[in-house]
């Protein structure tokens, strides 16, 4: 199985401190490389990897400001794609914008949805389900309108970060500047207890940092910037609670396994995907309001830091999210190999057994099957879409969706698409051979005649 995975270049892969997809990227990719997957990782140039590199973007475009994101996003996909043919699958981890090639390629694409940035990029997601497949990162995070293969937790290399037994003397906060994560909140919780809080994190909105963060910083509230992957275990280890105030719907929240498996507790808003997350009372409390956290802390030295690393373990380890991407991986290409393209159009195969077989079949406009008729096997035909033109036994009829119509053994028959738009069938086959040795073609618009 050849993989193409296509991470974001905002960031490097591995980031060197915030990038929570490139980090993802990063950990599937390696995991995916230990089990003999042949894995090429297309990121930025300077990005890290056990698996075949392929970068034309020389470095991340939030570190260099020479860099024009929407240039360098265009070239880093159509890299990609330019190369589809070479590869079983695609992974995207790139949003929707590698969507739009999808339909330019026979590469089946699986795309990781990290989360909906806006509800404005909900139609370009709608525009291709169904023709893409999509995994969520929580079951909180999924459009109602779209289909997903799967829900995949994402996991964390739980060996890499030490356990810390006792609690620590400060709170954290860690995780982006920016109203969504509510830095104001645990800066209000600090305040009501008392206890030290420090802010980790890159900021991502300076008039917030600005107004609601800066005039609290002292020597008791402190900002440290953002943290290196080194320094993280360490930070997250040493800390009482990781508090995670959210007023956004998460998406996941890789901070808080990451917290969970150094032992350190979570306090957090209940909000998107965090009940998945936050278990009561195990490794740690979901509250509503800062009148709620600040009483939560108090329970928080009843608590068993091992119980909160044991809980990643259990559900968000690394190897655990490699394996269920490799079950997905084989559920999409165990379908994708019962759909053919022809120069026609196509068809999937959806069930058989030795005595019969059901097909979808699509015809595209203005083109048609080959003249043909079976040694073995019968054939029933029921149309979904279009409108068909049948040549049976050199009687033609039409078919509209609905209609239906037998195709004996032996008969000589033909159905074609004069119209606009695609035209679909269910196709059951029935008899003691289905393969394609069956067919004698008599005509046929792309050269492939047989007699017999």
């Amino acid at each position: 199985m050849k993989i193409a995975m296509l991470s974001p270049i905002a960031w490097r892969t591995p980031p060197r401190h915030y990038g929570p997809w490139e980090w993802i990227v990063s950990l599937l990719t390696e995991g995916l490389v230990k089990r003999g997957m042949d894995v090429t990782l297309f990121a930025t140039r300077d990005s890290i990897t056990s698996a075949r590199l392929e970068a034309v973007c020389p470095s991340p475009y939030e570190e260099d400001s020479s860099l024009d994101p929407k240039v360098w996003e265009a070239l880093h996909i159509a890299h990609l794609f330019e190369k589809a043919e070479s590869y079983d699958l695609i992974h995207n981890h790139y949003d929707f914008l590698p969507l739009n090639w999808s339909g330019l390629v026979k590469t089946p694409i699986l795309t990781t949805i990290h989360g909906f940035s806006s509800p404005k990029i909900l139609p370009a997601y709608r525009r291709y389900n169904g023709k893409v497949y999509y995994v969520s990162i929580s079951n909180a995070d999924r459009a109602p309108e779209l289909d997903y293969i799967d829900t995949i937790y994402h996991g964390i290399p739980v060996e890499a970060y030490a356990f810390h037994p006792e609690p620590g003397e400060y709170l954290l906060f860690f995780g982006r500047i920016h109203p969504d994560k509510g830095a104001h909140d645990a800066i209000e919780v600090a305040k009501r207890t008392g206890m030290k809080l420090i802010l980790a994190g890159i900021i991502q909105d300076e008039e917030y940092f600005k107004q609601k963060i800066e005039p609290h910083l002292s020597s008791t509230i402190q900002y440290i910037g953002p943290v290196s992957q080194e320094r993280k275990s360490d930070l997250l280890g040493r800390a009482f609670a990781l508090l995670h105030l959210i007023h956004f719907c998460e998406p996941f929240g890789l901070s808080l396994i990451e917290a969970m498996a150094c032992g350190t507790p979570v306090v957090a808003r209940g909000l998107g995907a965090i009940p998945e997350i936050v278990k009561p009372g195990i490794n740690g409390w979901i509250v509503d309001t800062v009148e709620e956290a600040v009483e939560a802390l108090k329970r928080i030295s009843e608590m068993d830091r091992s119980e909160c690393r044991s809980s990643v373990e259990k559900t968000f380890h690394q190897d655990q999210m490699v394996e269920n991407y490799l079950r997905v991986y084989q559920r999409i290409l165990e379908q994708e190999r019962r759909e053919e393209r022809r120069p026609w159009g196509g068809y999937r195969v959806l069930g058989s057994d030795p005595s019969f077989k059901v097909k979808k079949i699509w015809i595209d406009p203005h083109q048609r099957l080959s003249y043909q008729k079976h040694k073995s096997r019968d054939e029933h035909w029921l149309m979904i879409e279009g409108e068909g033109k049948v040549l049976l036994n050199g009687e033609e009829r039409w078919l509209l969706p609905g209609d239906s119509i037998d195709i004996p053994k032996g008969s000589l028959h033909r159905i074609g698409n004069p119209g606009d738009t695609p035209l679909t069938f269910i196709e059951i086959q029935r008899g003691m051979d289905l393969s394609e040795e069956d067919v004698i073609r008599l005509e046929d618009d792309f050269g492939r005649v047989s007699h017999g």
